[in-house]
């Protein structure tokens, strides 16, 4: 009498396959649909490609060489392998992770400090070292992590959501400045080098549109009288900016700059040369951050902070000192919306015939109008219609 035959594996819609191909395809190794990785690269683009259609026979060799790729979801993904025994969406288990601080970050590692004051050195777990090709960097001074391990091991491994960050557009990426800050100190510079409003204009749009209290802080108030900087300054406090004029030589001003610290995380962003190491060596003296002068070729600053860092003061709060900038191009900031971003002239634009009116070009336009009456000041309005019209220049 024959053996039994062996009942046929059961599988979940009901149905029954021999044993062998059941076996194989336990075997298998697992895979899983993943995205593609960016290419950094731009795509070549042929030349005197007009030249090459008026040619007949070259009419051909380019109907010859297109290239026509999908336009669905499996063509933009491609397939890995799973490790054995692990489900496609595992990870790090968050409860063994401790919470620190990203003092500063240099490259693929962090300087992160824990609750109990100790400050670790932290690599980046890979699927955040992937976000770098989209956003530079990952990690930011002043975020709030999730590290696993300690010593040489230590690995971060969540970043918590932020409450607000900073971002410009370099290079048609997002390039995050700061992040996770109650306040900014926009600092500019009566001379050495020379005072530029549009940035510092472009900074408060940036600010507004992020969520921070922007404070105009005007350095080096002691080269030129100040009687000539009161009408700029005049026109920032009059809507409702917080605005210093101060001297780290004089003093002038630095006790209203001490005010806004306390428990207070403050970063301090303006172009190179402006004095911001200055002004936090001042407020902070045991800092002692490195100064350095102006170039008397070009009058310009050089980078003498080359990254940004979490630096914590003795009035309750913390500084991200941040390296200058010499250019602000607005990152995801619609240039129909700048004009709200503009507190002087947000009251005015109601008052258009228009509703979707630039101020620039339009009949019947009532910020036109108050320009005209020496109502709105007109170097103001001058940079709105320039951020409008999405000028990439930022140091106009």
């Amino acid at each position: 009498m024959s053996p039994p035959e062996k009942p046929l594996p059961p599988q979940p819609n009901g149905r029954r396959y021999p044993v062998k191909w059941y076996d194989d395809a336990m075997t298998q190794p697992r895979t899983s649909r993943v995205d593609f990785r960016k290419n950094r690269h731009a795509k070549r683009r042929r030349k005197d490609v007009t030249r090459d259609v008026a040619d007949d026979e070259a009419d051909d060799r380019l109907v010859r060489s297109e290239r026509i790729s999908g336009k669905g979801e499996l063509t933009r993904k491609r397939t890995v392998k799973l490790a054995d025994n692990l489900p496609a969406a595992s990870g790090p288990d968050a409860t063994v992770c401790w919470v620190g601080q990203v003092l500063h970050a240099h490259g693929l590692e962090s300087f992160v400090r824990d609750a109990e004051g100790i400050v670790q050195r932290c690599t980046i777990r890979q699927v955040l070292r992937d976000l770098a090709t989209d956003q530079r960097p990952p990690v930011l001074a002043g975020d709030w992590v999730r590290v696993q391990g300690r010593g040489e091991e230590a690995t971060i491994q969540f970043i918590e959501p932020r409450q607000n960050a900073l971002s410009r557009s370099s290079r048609g990426r997002r390039h995050t400045i700061v992040a996770n800050v109650d306040q900014v100190f926009i600092v500019g510079s009566a001379a050495e080098p020379d005072l530029k409003p549009g940035l510092i204009d472009r900074l408060i749009v940036a600010a507004e549109a992020a969520g921070i209290r922007p404070v105009i802080c005007i350095n080096k108030a002691d080269l030129i009288d100040s009687a000539n900087l009161i009408p700029l300054a005049g026109v920032y406090a009059r809507m409702g900016y917080a605005t210093v004029l101060c001297s780290t030589r004089t003093g002038l001003g630095m006790q209203r700059l001490r005010a806004e610290l306390p428990d207070r995380v403050t970063a301090v962003i303006g172009q190179s040369g402006v004095g911001k190491s200055s002004l936090l060596n001042w407020l902070e003296p045991r800092l002692a951050l490195p100064v350095g002068d102006v170039s008397r070729d070009n009058d310009k600053g050089r980078h003498t902070t080359t990254v940004a860092r979490l630096l914590p003061h003795s009035h309750g709060g913390s500084f991200v000192d941040t390296p200058g900038v010499r250019q602000f191009q607005l990152w995801e900031t619609v240039p129909a919306e700048v004009p709200s971003a503009f507190r002087d002239l947000r009251p005015l634009a109601n008052h258009c015939r228009f509703p979707d009116c630039s101020h620039s070009h339009e009949s019947d336009c009532a910020v036109k109008d108050a320009v005209a009456d020496c109502l709105l000041d007109t170097r103001r309005w001058e940079s709105c219609c320039h951020l409008t019209a999405g000028a990439e220049d930022g140091c106009e």
